[in-house]
């Protein structure tokens, strides 16, 4: 075993000798990073606060590697621009995983600390929205309920239109649509933000329609009424695949009422979410 044997056992005054106790810093640097690469990054970042062997070993790029997505380089090529070039692995994680802003700061994506999945949200400033100019109809209203800090509200309208469209390089994967929708708004009251249904009708008459179309040619339609009050809901809109990541996909996607027979008012539109398919149910269960 040779010298080796000198961390199996250890001499006693006595001259027997005992198993000699290991602790975690004496464990190869080397041989803790193959350990941190099974496991998510959450726990990588935990067990790096242990010691400095397991910090030391927590940065080593082919651990973070295996966690950014397949395409990350075009994702900084064509949105971090002004990154430095010499980033390790990790720090390029840690970057991706805060919102990166494009399209005039009305379109962001980030990278899911948990899984490293792509997720993007488009604000309604980038929404084509008939009768947004006309405050008859629609106001953007200054709000920290939104990660852009604005929403669209909907006075009262009789053709809801709302559509945007958005082009990414996503890596392979199922993604899913969401619309982020409330009926009503909130108020400031003295002390405190207040629930505000005044103005909400017309939404149980007939159903709302959501589309979305990939260039690929996929396309998924949904219908539903409108009913919860007061508190911002994710509507699935539709899922679509990615086979591709090294190419754009461009996605369009729609909201529509457009009865004629009767107005409908009340509408909070906040934004669009597109995100791996596996975390809808996360991003529901922070609402």
């Amino acid at each position: 075993m040779g010298a080796n044997s000198s961390l199996l056992s250890q001499d006693s005054s006595d001259g027997s000798t005992h198993p000699a106790k290991l602790k975690l810093g004496d464990i190869p640097e080397s041989c803790v990073a193959l350990v941190l690469l099974y496991l998510d990054p959450p726990d990588i970042c935990k067990l790096a606060r242990l010691n400095r062997a397991f910090r030391a070993a927590s940065s080593a790029d082919f651990i973070w590697d295996a966690k950014l997505p397949p395409n990350y380089h075009h994702l900084i090529d064509e949105h971090l621009t002004n990154t430095s070039t010499n980033l390790g692995k990790h720090e390029i994680y840690a970057r991706l995983t805060r919102p990166v802003r494009f399209d005039s700061g009305n379109k962001e994506f980030w990278l899911d600390k948990r899984t490293g999945g792509v997720c993007l949200s488009i604000s309604s400033k980038a929404f084509n929205i008939t009768g947004i100019d006309d405050r008859r109809y629609w106001n953007f209203i200054p709000t920290d309920e939104s990660r852009f800090h604005t929403i669209a509200y909907l006075q009262q309208i009789w053709w809801l239109e709302v559509e945007g469209d958005v082009d990414f390089r996503f890596p392979r994967g199922t993604y899913s649509l969401l619309f982020k929708l409330r009926l009503g708004k909130f108020t400031k009251r003295p002390g405190r933000w207040a629930s505000n249904n005044e103005g909400v009708h017309g939404w149980d008459i007939k159903p709302v329609q959501f589309q979305l179309t990939a260039s690929d040619g996929q396309h998924a339609v949904s219908k539903c009424f409108l009913e919860n009050m007061g508190c911002w809901e994710y509507h699935h809109v539709g899922d679509f695949v990615v086979d591709d990541e090294n190419a754009s996909t461009k996605i369009k996607f729609s909201l529509t009422q457009i009865d004629c027979t009767h107005t409908k008012g009340g509408l909070s539109v906040d934004s669009v979410l597109i995100c791996p398919s596996n975390l809808v149910k996360d991003f529901r269960a922070l609402l």
